[in-house]
């Protein structure tokens, strides 16, 4: 079976195309230089023009022995900046700027640092502000939605040769004005990004909605890529870019430093070829896909303070935990409150109590009332519940910290493994599992930490085990566990509570939520798609980027460019 390629795979042919070019310039380019940089801040702004300010801070640490760094190359976007619109500085002292050597650099400019340069074993702080560059936003055109502009960017990189160490890098991105807290969606961060998926939302000091992200532990020499989509209407339509395929071509090639000349010289000349790179091109400009992510906390702005109250499943939507664990989730709920049996696993089937037990979360109820509708029609009711509740908990958040809240939650989850692990007695163990397993359920590691706290010996079933397992309860003659008790009724004859070795238990649990999953939801992957594309539907990806050189005699890499779909490749050379 082929599998759909993912962004980061979609990027490895670009990162060919730099390793090559890096391999052939490397060996007439000087070696000397080398230097740190300790902190890159980046502020990308969408205007209600339409256009991109960029803003970078990067700090460079010259090492001992080093090339002077006299000259820096910064990668832009795409050729439609304005170059009055760009002022640059070291540390204060303003430098000049011109438009880049296509030797060096692609796309973008070169600041000549001139008496400022910074010298080996000295640090600067070069500020770059590029106020105008046309042309970035694209048609977010995801699952058919209409209406919103996309863009991404992706901050500068450097030759890995010449740089040492780790970078803090903090990269915001600041939306057009106006725009209420409920419509703007992020990018989660590619290519290995080390810091977290999701940003800091935020409001500015000019009340533009913005995302932030931030690592201590960033390579600047990877080209991490970050993004967002909103409303159009908050742009002018004509700043809304719609690229032909000859458009996106164009522009990869462009990346590379090869004019349109010369690409449609070698379209007439060498067809084969031009066909032999071009469709796979257009095969990974087509094949994007998106990580399955199916709520929508990046769609608001994150308050502050903790939401309490939440029920593990909730909590497991908030933790954008796998759609399989939090539907069996749903249904050890509706079990435990004996508002279902499990008839069957193989086919899994379930009979709804009826008439309903009170007490009954809103999910639960349409959960089973899913399974009171016909076969065909279950998957989409399903799909249905959990939409709701996603939708449900992203609102609940409102005006809440997500990250302070899963926080407070994880705790509960530690905790409650704690008690089940320090339970003294096979009973006593038991008990506690019963009375944690909604948290328990929220651990990544659930499965194994199962197995491994029951292990070989024994444990004593919940009293409503029997309406789970239809073969415990066969063996029971039938009788529902629910009239089966521990201990003693007083006067009246003691009854033992049922028991089962552990690693018999532990295999019941587990087999039976895969069952479950399987027979219910079918391909997990595609249900959470299926969610994700109400819930969190994704933009088309742009992509931009910048670099570095030394007059000195390094190189770097230098490439931009932001196009619906396209990729970038680059390199540069020692002058």
């Amino acid at each position: 079976m082929v599998m759909p390629m993912t962004k980061k795979g979609l990027r490895t042919l670009p990162i060919i195309f730099i390793l090559l070019a890096f391999a052939f310039i490397g060996r007439t380019s000087a070696q000397s230089l080398y230097f740190a940089v300790p902190t890159e801040v980046v502020n990308v702004t969408i205007t209600e023009q339409g256009t991109m300010a960029i803003d970078y801070v990067i700090t460079f640490d010259n090492t001992h022995g080093g090339d002077v760094i006299d000259m820096v190359d910064i990668g832009l976007p795409n050729q439609n900046y304005v170059l009055s619109s760009i002022t640059a500085d070291v540390n204060g002292h303003a430098v000049s700027v011109a438009t880049g050597d296509p030797q060096y650099i692609a796309i973008g400019v070169t600041l000549s640092l001139g008496s400022y340069a910074i010298q080996p074993g000295q640090t600067g702080t070069v500020h770059l502000y590029v106020g105008e560059v046309d042309k970035v936003l694209f048609p977010y055109t995801y699952n058919n939605v209409k209406d919103y502009a996309s863009f991404e960017f992706s901050p500068n990189t450097f030759g890995s040769s010449y740089v040492t160490g780790s970078t803090d890098l903090t990269l915001s991105l600041h939306l057009p004005k106006g725009i209420q807290t409920n419509e703007p969606v992020y990018y989660t961060p590619t290519n290995g990004w080390p810091g977290a998926a999701s940003p800091a939302a935020s409001y500015d000091d000019q009340g533009r909605v913005t995302y932030t992200w931030q690592s201590n532990q960033a390579d600047v020499s990877t080209a991490y890529l970050f993004g967002g989509a909103f409303p159009a209407k908050y742009v002018p339509a004509s700043a809304i870019v719609h690229p032909t395929i000859f458009d996106q071509i164009g522009t990869f090639f462009a990346s590379l430093g090869i004019n349109g000349d010369t690409i449609f010289n070698c379209l007439f000349w060498g067809g084969c070829i031009a066909l032999f790179i071009g469709i796979p091109i257009l095969g990974i400009v087509n094949s994007r896909k998106r990580k399955l992510q199916y709520l929508p906390p990046k769609i608001s702005i994150e308050g502050h303070g903790i939401k309490r109250g939440l029920t593990a499943v909730e909590v497991a939507i908030l933790m954008e935990q796998p759609m399989d664990k939090v539907m069996t989730m749903v249904l050890f709920g509706v079990i435990k409150k004996s508002a279902a049996t499990v008839i069957t696993r193989d086919p899994f089937k379930i009979e709804v109590t009826k008439p309903a037990p009170d007490g009954l979360r809103q999910y639960e109820t349409d959960f089973l009332a899913a399974f009171d509708a016909p076969d065909a029609e279950r998957k989409g009711k399903l799909m249905a519940m959990v939409v709701a509740l996603v939708k449900s908990v992203s609102d609940s958040m409102k005006g809440f910290s997500r990250k302070e809240t899963l926080a407070y939650y994880q705790d509960i989850m530690t905790k409650a493994w704690a008690e089940v692990e320090a339970a003294g007695t096979p009973d006593v163990k038991g008990q506690k599992f019963d009375d944690n397993m909604d948290w328990t359920m929220l651990d990544k590691n659930f499965d194994n930490r199962t197995r491994n706290v029951f292990g070989s010996g024994p444990v004593f079933i919940p009293i409503w085990w029997g309406r789970f397992d239809p073969v415990y309860r066969s063996s029971l003659g039938g009788i529902p566990a629910a009239t089966v008790r521990a201990g003693s009724t007083g006067g009246g004859p003691s009854v033992s509570m049922p028991h089962l070795p552990g690693s018999d238990f532990a295999a019941s649990i587990i087999n039976g939520s895969s069952a479950f999953a399987a027979g219910t939801v079918g391909n997990v992957a595609a249900f959470t798609q299926g969610v994700n594309n109400v819930t969190n539907p994704a933009p088309v990806s742009t992509s931009s980027g910048g670099g570095y050189h030394s007059g000195g005699g390094g190189h770097s890499c230098a490439c931009a460019c932001a196009c619906a779909g396209c990729a970038c490749a680059c390199a540069g050379g020692g002058r």
